[in-house]
């Protein structure tokens, strides 16, 4: 077991901050987390995090996934003084790290994302790994998903994917999977491109706008200069900033901030700071 100690660590917030679905708070302080074929366990009192895994583990795969490396510190404090909303915003969430997810399964969790709540995401999700990925035992004996390839999901039907509560995004899901399983689309290229060219070609996706393509950039290819605007963001940014937000005061870490604006507005209120 891996233990740290990190003001700018948190996996409630982390949790609940919209760029992770399968992540699953099983009881007070414990979190499973399936990803990349495997499922983490981590315990947290408030003051420290546990990760129920080996030092090799953690050193080689989850140290990255949770982006440890990287100092939040830092874009914290590049937030002007003056900006009294913003500095509220990232005190409240100073927990969020951006996690280095898969690329296939951050573009199908975006694509079933859209019109769509937190909690019915997190359903649809659970139900196509369910159906389509393996099934797998984690060393504490917790039962997993794998999440589905797209080779997988390039032989379901629309009418199966609709059954399992889809809807209208069924579609964009068997013509992207099909596009990526007879190689119309790389992963591998896009996972190599800088952050204009990624998003160009992700818009290339059956039914991928720009704030999925955005969101894809974010929580996939870690590409922090990625701020995705749905009409959520919109209206926040309208209220807090109607001259304009200052997007060159966060050149290179716009993400981030837009994860706090996020969290902060939809949290603020019902959860203690």
């Amino acid at each position: 077991m891996i233990t740290i100690r990190e003001p700018y660590f948190s996996i409630e917030q982390i949790c609940d901050s919209g760029q992770c679905f399968r992540m699953e708070k099983v009881e007070e302080g414990v979190y499973l987390i399936p990803a990349q074929n495997d499922c983490l366990t981590v315990t947290s009192n408030g003051q420290e995090t546990f990760f129920h895994c080996s030092s090799q583990e953690y050193e080689q795969k989850w140290k990255h996934y949770f982006d440890l490396d990287t100092d939040y510190k830092i874009f914290a404090g590049k937030i002007p003084k003056e900006d009294d909303y913003l500095k509220k915003a990232a005190v409240f969430g100073s927990g969020i790290r951006i996690l280095h997810q898969d690329l296939w399964e951050m573009i199908v969790s975006f694509l079933i994302s859209q019109q769509n709540n937190i909690k019915r995401i997190r359903k649809c999700i659970r139900a196509v790994c369910e159906t389509y990925g393996e099934k797998k035992e984690d060393a504490g004996g917790h039962i997993f998903y794998t999440f589905p390839s797209p080779e997988a999901l390039a032989l379901a039907s629309e009418e199966e994917l609709r059954a399992l509560n889809l809807g209208y995004r069924s579609k964009y899901l068997v013509k992207t999977a099909k596009s990526v399983a007879e190689g119309q689309i790389s992963l591998d290229a896009i996972r190599k491109m800088d952050y204009p060219h990624a998003r160009e070609e992700l818009l290339k996706l059956h039914g991928v706008g720009e704030k999925v393509a955005d969101c894809i950039c974010l929580f996939a290819l870690h590409h922090l200069e990625a701020f995705p605007v749905d009409t959520h963001i919109r209206q926040v940014l309208e209220r807090q900033y109607p001259q304009g937000f200052p997007f060159e005061s966060f050149h290179g870490f716009e993400g981030v901030i837009q994860q706090y604006i996020f969290y902060y507005d939809l949290f603020q209120g019902q959860k203690p700071v």
